[in-house]
């Protein structure tokens, strides 16, 4: 039975506000790695090649994602959402928190990104568990007449958190020198991690358990059922292939316009990291706001037909971003950034409701976090670093624009054979409600 609109908007509210501090610590990490690890921690005589290796440990970060959604998957179709929600949240928080107390190189030597890749295998194992759980609490006590809508939501954490992360690093970028930043001033926005999880934390731990989930373990007791994994495998591999081939594009692209943008603004354009953080900061506050948009015209619309808009439009985008980064005007960049973000969207905002329809109950988690991790581990972790090496070897962003085209048509094919899912029920059984419009 859909939870009541005051419960549901409850829920939405922790889920968005627990999703919103992991990705905060998250993006963190992503920004931090392009503007001043490479300094930190991995100081070299070559800029890019010392970014390169910062860009490494940001790569491992999701080597350990899979790993997570497999493990949080198990144990959140088992015992339930809620508890790895709070599990995974102080993972992130206690990572975070720790790399802002982390000497650097100067000062323990090779110690320093050793222990830097630890805490960013476990930042990455926390947000593996993250996603599935936010966005099934959701999805599991709406209706159907809206899912695509209110799971969105959680979504929309994801820039909540890319924004709040990227305007704590304008704000002490622009009050301090670059020195006294790199000497100290980027510690504080990870130490801010421990008062955003304290929040997060108290507002998770206030919402109930997934109505669906709870029936559907009443219905299993007694009964001796295969590991969620092994049924993912044996019943539902296509749909978890589908899922993985869909988030390729909508992973990749997302962090070609947040993280690698400030590569090649700095180091190839000469332009100041200001720049590229403002216009990310913009780009981030409209991308926030249109995520729930997105997710209620697949409402309408239908889930696939929203994604493809994305997908195809994110193909024709990618030639035309980095002409525009060439103008070095900030308008212009910020516009760039702006329109890469809202067609992100459109591939974002249903991929909750869309990802959570294509699995049963019982291996909803561990299935809808698999897609989508793997995808993570074989896109969204390469990215910035394929980019990277693909204009240090050419000195020419075509062969980039190229690559994330690419990543475009993987997922058009994906989405193509993937079947409709709006108006999909999400009961033990998989059968479809009666809604109005529903495919």
């Amino acid at each position: 039975m859909a939870a009541t609109q005051g419960s549901l908007r409850r829920i939405v509210g922790a889920s968005m506000i627990g999703t919103t501090v992991e990705w905060y610590d998250f993006f963190l990490y992503t920004s931090a790695a392009t503007l001043v690890f490479n300094k930190v921690f991995f100081p070299t005589s070559d800029p890019l090649n010392g970014t390169l290796l910062s860009l490494g440990t940001y790569a491992l970060g999701f080597a350990a994602r899979p790993l997570g959604g497999l493990v949080f998957g198990h144990y959140g179709d088992r015992l339930g959402r809620k508890k790895l929600l709070v599990i995974s949240l102080l993972m992130m928080g206690v990572s975070t928190f720790l790399i802002g107390l982390l000497p650097g190189y100067t000062t323990i030597g090779v110690a320093a990104p050793i222990l830097l890749t630890v805490l960013r295998l476990v930042q990455g194992f926390a947000i593996g568990g993250e996603w599935g759980g936010a966005v099934l609490i959701v999805s599991e006590h709406g209706s159907a007449e809206r899912r695509g809508f209110w799971s969105s939501w959680p979504q929309a954490g994801a820039p909540g958190g890319n924004l709040l992360a990227t305007a704590v690093l304008a704000i002490l970028a622009a009050v301090q020198d670059d020195a006294a930043f790199l000497a100290w001033g980027w510690r504080i926005a990870f130490l801010l991690s421990a008062v955003l999880v304290l929040i997060g934390l108290w507002i998770r731990l206030s919402i109930e358990e997934s109505p669906i989930f709870l029936e559907a373990q009443r219905k299993a007791e007694g009964t001796r059922e295969q590991a969620p994994i092994v049924r993912v495998v044996r019943e539902n591999w296509r749909e978890a292939l589908i899922a993985m081939g869909a988030r390729i594009a909508e992973n990749g692209s997302y962090y070609i316009i947040t993280g690698f943008i400030l590569v090649y603004l700095t180091q190839s354009l000469g332009m100041s990291r200001q720049v590229g953080l403002n216009a990310v900061l913009i780009g981030s506050a409209v991308h926030l706001v249109t995520i729930p948009l997105w997710g209620a015209l697949s409402d309408r619309l239908g889930r696939r037909v929203v994604y493809l808009f994305g997908a195809v439009g994110m193909g024709v985008w990618a030639f035309l971003f980095f002409t525009m980064l060439d103008t070095k005007s900030f308008g212009t960049i910020t516009l760039g950034v702006t329109l890469g973000l809202l067609l992100h969207g459109a591939m974002y905002g249903p991929q909750a409701a869309f990802f959570s329809e294509l699995f049963d109950t019982r291996m909803r988690y561990s299935g809808a976090s698999i897609g989508y991790q793997l995808a993570s581990l074989a896109s969204g972790a390469v990215a910035p670093l394929i980019a990277t090496a693909l204009l240090k070897d050419s000195g020419s962003a075509w062969p980039v624009s190229i690559y994330v085209a690419a990543m475009c048509v993987v997922t058009v094919v994906a989405v193509l054979l993937a079947r409709e899912t709006r108006g999909v029920s999400l009961g033990q059984d998989g059968t479809r409600e009666r809604v109005p419009g529903a495919a």
